[in-house]
C-alpha cells in the first residue's frame, strides 16, 4: 500500500526509535520531565515567544487554546472548512461555550473574507471574543497564508477587540514552502499550535507557544482535560527528533506533490489543485462518487481519504518516495480513465 491518506501515518524511523528508548524522563506532573522542557524551550525559541506548552494531540491544544483566548457565551471567527469546526466534534462549543462565526468563501480566510463576516455590534447579536486562522489550510489544499497578509487580517481582528490563536499544525510546511520565519507567522498570533505527528514524523504530540501569561493558563486548561502525562518525555523525544532531522526535509513531500498532482490532472475531467505543501485535493468528476474512488484506489494499492461530497485528499510524507508518489498518480490517473471505469 503507498498510503498517502495523511503525513499522520508515517512509522518513527530506527533512529528516532532509539531517541525515544533512550530518552531522560521525569514525572512531568510533579516537578517536570527534562526532554519535555528542552521540547519546549526549543518551541519557544524557533516560534520567537516566551514559553510553550507540550500537548499529545493537535487537537487537544487547539481546544485549549480556544478556552484560554475565547469567552463563553460568544463567538468566534473561524473559516468554514477549518479544522477546528469541522474535525474536532464540536467540542468549542461543548468544552468553551463557544459559536463558530463562519468566514465564508475563498479556500482559506482572506482579509475580505474576513471583513464580510464581520457584523454591526447589536444588543441582539452576539459578541465577538477570537479570530482563529490556520496556517496551512488543510482543506483548501495544504495553501499557505502569507506573513503579510496574515498579519492584516490580525490586525483587523484585534481592531474588534478580538483576541489571534493561530492553528499551524503544518506550520512547518507553511515556513519551508514560503521561506518566511517561523517567528513571524507566530507574531501574529496571541497562541499558535504546532504538531509534530505530521510532516516531522513524530507518533505523537503537538504544542501551544505563546506568553508566559497565556501558557500558564493554557497549562490549566490541559489539566482539566487530563492532558497532564508523567514520563512523558519518551514522547517528546521523538517531537525533537524530528525537529532536528525531518524539519528542512519537508521540502522534499512538496516537491512529491506536485509531481503527483500533475499527473493525476492528465485525466479526464479530475481537477487536481496545484499543491503548494503536501496536501492535494482532487475533485472527481461530476458522475462519480468520491467514496467508491477511495475504495477502488485502496483495492488497487493506493490509500487516500474521502474528503468531502465531491473530493478526496492524497497526502505527502516521509514515508513516501518520489517515486512513489509518481507510481500511485499514475494508477488515479488510470482509474479516472474512461477505458477503467470506476466500478
Amino acid at each position: 500500500m503507498i498510503d498517502l491518506r495523511s503525513d499522520t501515518v508515517t512509522k518513527p524511523s530506527p533512529r528516532m526509535r532509539q531517541a525515544i528508548a533512550e530518552a531522560e524522563v521525569g514525572d512531568d506532573v510533579l516537578d517536570g520531565d527534562p526532554t519535555v522542557r528542552r521540547l519546549e524551550e526549543r518551541v519557544a525559541d524557533l516560534l520567537g515567544v516566551e514559553g510553550a506548552l507540550f500537548f499529545p494531540t493537535g487537537t487537544m491544544a487547539n481546544e485549549c487554546a480556544l478556552s484560554v483566548l475565547g469567552k463563553p457565551g460568544t463567538e468566534f471567527f473561524v473559516h468554514e472548512e477549518a479544522h477546528v469546526v469541522d474535525r474536532e466534534k464540536a467540542g468549542a462549543a461543548m468544552l468553551s461555550g463557544l459559536q463558530p462565526r463562519m468566514i465564508r468563501g475563498a479556500p482559506r480566510v482572506t482579509l475580505d473574507t474576513f471583513r464580510a463576516a464581520v457584523r454591526p455590534v447589536s444588543r441582539y447579536l452576539p459578541r465577538a471574543s477570537l479570530l482563529c486562522l490556520e496556517n496551512t489550510h488543510n482543506s483548501g489544499g495544504g495553501l499557505v497564508t502569507p506573513t503579510d497578509e496574515l498579519r492584516a487580517i490580525a490586525d483587523a481582528g484585534r481592531a474588534l477587540g478580538l483576541s489571534v490563536f493561530l492553528d499551524g499544525a503544518r506550520l512547518w510546511n507553511a515556513h519551508v514552502a514560503s521561506g518566511e520565519s517561523l517567528r513571524g507567522f507566530a507574531a501574529v498570533a496571541d497562541l499558535t499550535m504546532v504538531s509534530f505527528s505530521k510532516g516531522l514524523g513524530a507518533p505523537v504530540g503537538a504544542a501551544l507557544a505563546g506568553s508566559a501569561r497565556y501558557i500558564d493558563e493554557a497549562h490549566e486548561s490541559r489539566r482539566r482535560l487530563g492532558g497532564g502525562m508523567r514520563q512523558s518525555g519518551i514522547l517528546a523525544a521523538g517531537c525533537l527528533y524530528g525537529l532536528e532531522q525531518n524539519l528542512a526535509r519537508l521540502a522534499d513531500d512538496h516537491s512529491s506533490a506536485r509531481r503527483f498532482a500533475a499527473i493525476v490532472a492528465e485525466a479526464k475531467d479530475v481537477q487536481v489543485g496545484i499543491p503548494e505543501t503536501n496536501i492535494v485535493m482532487i475533485t472527481v468528476p461530476p458522475t462519480t462518487d468520491p467514496a467508491t474512488v477511495e475504495r477502488q484506489a485502496a483495492a488497487r494499492g493506493v490509500g487516500i481519504s474521502l474528503w468531502d461530497s465531491i473530493r478526496v485528499r492524497a497526502v505527502t510524507h516521509l514515508d513516501i518516495s518520489s517515486d512513489d508518489a509518481v507510481n500511485a498518480a499514475g494508477i488515479l490517473r488510470d482509474l479516472f480513465d474512461p477505458r477503467h471505469p470506476i466500478q
